[in-house]
């Protein structure tokens, strides 16, 4: 029988610091079950991106370690970087691969969250497939200024005092790519991003 299995890809802080990204693998790589697919960084965006994947009960405890090491290493008090986040863990999304179901990871991600909240003092947000509060399913509703103005799915602070909070949820593939502008200008890019983001009236799943 084919086992079921789950991907995991967080997002975290951290893009500059090759020794930081270097620990954070070794946190999720290092755990029995494990396969790491592949891991980008971008200087800019001062953020990396880790992907994995395996059996759900052994993603669930890689993605816990790891978010509890970036709230370790990570100091987002310092942080700068052209990327919108919330936390040294931004997001850690669960995915559905073979033989799993979204409900699956929906039920990962509230485990998890609570297992994050109960090990590192990290609250947590839950978003798309895996949100409790409709209005958190758009993941850009959550990551605003001041969260939504609404206390965390589960924590009793608003943000850890130097780690921030983790928006966890579960959600089908995604495919994220950049485009360069022959322009310094961001407005422009952020007119551009309003008329083809489905979240302004764009277009479908954009």
């Amino acid at each position: 029988m084919i086992p079921v299995m789950i991907e995991c890809v967080p997002n975290f802080s951290e893009g500059r610091d090759p020794h930081t990204i270097a620990a954070l693998a070794r946190v999720i790589g290092h755990l029995n079950g494990i396969a790491v697919l592949g891991f980008e960084s971008d200087a800019d965006h001062h953020r990396s991106v880790i992907t994995f994947a395996g059996e759900p009960e052994a993603v669930l405890e890689a993605a816990v370690r790891a978010t509890g090491k970036a709230a370790e290493l990570i100091d987002l008090r310092k942080h700068t970087g052209v990327h919108p986040r919330v936390g040294a863990v931004d997001v850690v999304p669960f995915v559905p691969l073979n033989g799993s179901t979204m409900e699956e990871c929906v039920e990962i991600a509230h485990r998890a969250g609570e297992e994050i909240w109960r090990r590192f003092h990290v609250p947590v947000y839950f978003y798309e497939a895996a949100a409790r509060i409709p209005e958190r399913k758009r993941l850009e509703n959550v990551r605003r200024a001041g969260f939504d103005g609404r206390p965390p799915d589960i924590g009793d602070v608003a943000e850890h005092p130097t780690a921030g909070a983790v928006m966890v949820g579960a959600r089908n593939f995604l495919i994220a790519y950049n485009i360069n502008l022959t322009t310094a200008d961001a407005a422009i890019a952020k007119q551009i991003a309003a008329k083809i983001r489905e979240s302004s009236g764009g277009f479908p799943f954009v």
